[in-house]
């Protein structure tokens, strides 16, 4: 997409007698000749030369020519496919075959058949998660995870990409990270092979304005203003995967590989130069994808998510990585990747119909990993690989409302699901994410089938001779034991992962300090199994409200991740739960109208979705995570011990956090620098009879021309009408005479 930063000198020329008070302000980023407050104009560049390279549409309905297995596909991956599917398999039937013998092989009625397929779905999830964490054990046992890394680190012969997608995001948090990584990177002596760029998509017109300046600055204090860049997208065509498309078309023939970064990414120097060299020895492999590490937690919910991740998290994580092989999946930052393979084979299509199921491809991870399998490309995951690290969400709201929209962009996967071409591990892959979602309300139709069969034995007497007169009944057969033995083997299945990441850790000695000792770690493990098992019922209402509105067509939309303090309203909590506590309650209930025994099976689910107004309102604040830090629970390596490069990263944002600033249009206007970077990193002009007229535009210069303060201006424009004045020279124009002090 055109950003405006091809211009002419004559346009050049054409800025600079525009500026407010004659002021010379330059021309766009990219162009030759742009340098904020120089009348020559000759030296600024937001973005450096533009080298494209085509990123065609993929067609779903055709299939590529098949490509050979990738050769660095692991030896023996068929086998190993085999062990976790076909236990998870035979562990599934065994599971299903015993609650068919529970509900009773002479009721088969339409009630015990649903609740049955209902089991084997729940039950193979189950089954499979633990098939894979015991095939993660072994390979954390044996020092695995990190295929294609070379034991020692190899400096770069080719340029990487570090590109920074941002939304509304905190721009001094975001630099901060960039700048430490840079850091990092410069202590090995490798910063000249790494280029920067800050990709935004924010549509909050201060916080434009605030990435403006946190991005001058970076450059001053970094000194890198050849290696660091930023560009804004006026127009947010696809989210996140377009603005990653629009870098690619752009700028991607000039770095044979890319890695992406959340707002919130962090990684060191190490592992970034362990990518690229894993990349320029493996002419096959099209992404690899490390493990990042959750930290930075502070609330109770974010810390209890660390730990859980800290522990269990490589535990998973290896084990998928030990039988995916080169057919991996993508999570969408802090990989690496080759550009030249996504860029032939990972260009998303539309899918057909309205949102939410039509449109953009929201979820597109998962997908872009697919179409490169597709395309004969490896993918790749190292978990074994250190230094890769992100944050969790604060709150269980905030979960939430990002899992509104990953709920949205996984269910889109079963459009995805019949491209031809994909492999079925690929698909498996799909099949995943929806599943991570459709589970939810599996589950709460598992429970709500099996009170109503109970219900039906309570009050409505058993027919003992439905066929008419018999010389034996047919007797109601229900076995305990064995129901008690299923709920036994079920639990054992969901918490083994636990027990074999905690087992994990217990056997390295740097880990099991960092995580307070064997006391503590044990004990820590105890407090997040009872708090996530509590939120668990809570999860599964919410999920299931979300795929309910997601199937009757309503848009997950976009919003901002909040990443700071989990604290919200209780005003605001009791809103969104007080429907979980009425139906916790109202389960309970039925549950006890049938027998105390049911109500006391329940207990569990009941009990979390009744506490859910105090849950949520408890995990969501510092104070409680704060009180169990400071008694040695919950606590990670990376929390006693923080890396240089995230100490760094803490030290520049709370440096940025407690500088006071001033309003940013007002800041834009007195500071003669950033107005000039500002002007020259703007979108072209409106092309008269060509281009549609901006009607937010419009009306903003209407209000301004009847404005008397710039305060008073900025205060009546709606967030529309304030990006488009920011961007249009002649409204900026009007602003800075409206702060200087003239109404005309």
């Amino acid at each position: 997409m055109d950003t405006g930063l091809d211009r002419s000198t004559s346009l050049a020329d054409a800025r600079i007698a525009a500026a407010p008070g004659g002021a010379p302000v330059g021309v766009p980023g990219d162009a030759p000749g742009c340098a904020p407050g120089d009348a020559n104009a000759k030296s600024f560049r937001a973005l450096p030369d533009e080298a494209p390279l085509a990123m065609p549409t993929q067609s779903l309905r055709i299939a590529p020519a098949r490509s050979a297995r990738p050769e660095s596909s692991p030896r023996g991956i068929g086998a190993r496919r085999l062990l976790v599917i076909g236990g998870a398999t035979a562990l599934s039937v065994a599971g299903t075959y015993e609650m068919y013998l529970v509900l009773g092989v002479n009721d088969l009625s339409a009630l015990v058949v649903f609740m049955l397929g209902l089991f084997l779905a729940l039950f193979a999830w189950i089954a499979l998660s633990f098939t894979s964490a015991l095939a993660g054990f072994v390979s954390l046992l044996w020092g695995g995870g990190r295929r294609l890394i070379a034991r020692e680190m190899v400096m770069p012969t080719t340029r990487t990409a570090l590109l920074m997608p941002t939304y509304n995001e905190s721009p001094s948090r975001v630099t901060a990270g960039l700048q430490a990584i840079l850091e990092s990177l410069r202590a090995l002596g490798a910063a000249d092979a790494f280029d920067i760029f800050i990709l935004s998509d924010t549509v909050e017109p201060e916080v434009w304005i605030a990435e403006e300046a946190a991005f001058l600055a970076l450059r001053q204090r970094t000194g890198a203003d050849d290696r660091i860049f930023y560009r804004r997208r006026p127009q947010n065509t696809a989210r996140k995967s377009g603005n990653i498309a629009d870098w690619v078309t752009r700028f991607g023939a000039a770095y044979p590989q890319f890695l992406i970064l959340d707002a919130d990414s962090v990684m060191t120097g190490e592992i970034l130069l362990h990518l690229v060299a894993a990349m320029e020895a493996h002419p096959d492999v099209g992404l690899i994808q490390t493990l990042p590490v959750i930290v930075g937690g502070t609330t109770l919910f974010s810390r209890l998510q660390q730990f859980a991740g800290r522990v269990y998290g490589p535990l998973i994580a290896h084990g998928i990585a030990w039988w995916h092989g080169a057919e991996g999946n993508y999570w969408g930052h802090n990989a690496l990747i080759r550009t030249r393979a996504f860029a032939e084979q990972a260009g998303l299509p539309e899918l057909r119909g309205r949102k939410p199921f039509g449109g953009h491809i929201m979820s597109h991870d998962f997908v872009e990993a697919a179409l490169m399998r597709r395309g004969g490309w490896a993918v790749h995951m190292v978990p074994g690989l250190a230094g890769s690290y992100e944050e969790s969400p604060p709150s269980l709201l905030d979960t939430a409302v990002r899992d509104r929209r990953w709920c949205q962009g996984n269910l889109q996967h079963a459009a995805v699901l019949p491209a031809r071409g994909l492999a079925w591990i690929s698909r498996l892959h799909l099949l995943t994410g929806i599943g991570s979602y459709i589970t939810a309300p599996l589950w709460l139709l598992f429970l709500l089938t099996g009170i109503l069969i109970a219900l039906r034995a309570r009050f409505v007497p058993p027919d003992y001779f439905p066929g008419g007169k018999s010389l034996f009944p047919h007797w109601p057969v229900v076995d305990p034991v064995r129901a008690k033995w299923i709920f036994v083997g079920t639990m054992a299945l969901l918490l083994a992962p636990k027990l074999m990441g905690a087992i994990a850790v217990l056997l390295h000695r740097r880990e099991r300090r960092g995580c307070g000792g064997g006391i503590r770690l044990l004990g820590s493990v105890l407090i997040e199994t009872v708090i996530s098992g509590l939120i668990a019922p809570v999860v599964m209402l919410t999920q299931s409200a979300d795929v309910c509105r997601i199937l009757l067509g309503r848009d997950s939309g976009w919003s901002t991740q909040q990443r700071a303090d989990g604290s919200v309203p209780l005003r605001e909590i009791i809103r969104r739960y007080w429907r979980h506590t009425a139906l916790g309650l109202l389960l309970g209930a039925s549950a006890w109208a049938v027998s105390p025994y049911l109500a006391l099976w329940m207990l569990p689910v009941v009990l979390g979705a009744a506490l859910a107004i105090p849950l949520a309102a408890v995990t969501g604040t510092r104070r409680a995570g704060r009180a169990l830090r400071r008694m040695g629970l919950l606590r990670t390596p990376e929390e006693i011990d923080p890396p240089a490069v995230l100490a760094r990263a803490s030290e520049l944002a709370a440096r940025a956090e407690v500088a006071r600033d001033e309003e940013p249009v007002t800041r834009l206007l007195d500071d003669a620098t950033l107005l000039a970077a500002h002007r020259c990193m703007l979108p072209p002009p409106r092309r008269p009879r060509i281009d549609p007229l901006d009607l937010a535009l419009l009306v903003g210069r209407a209000k301004l021309d009847e404005a008397v303060s710039v305060e008073a201006a900025w205060a009546g424009l709606t967030r529309a009408e304030r990006a488009a004045v920011l961007a249009d020279d002649a409204a900026l124009a009007r602003l800075g005479a409206l702060r200087r002090g003239g109404a005309g």
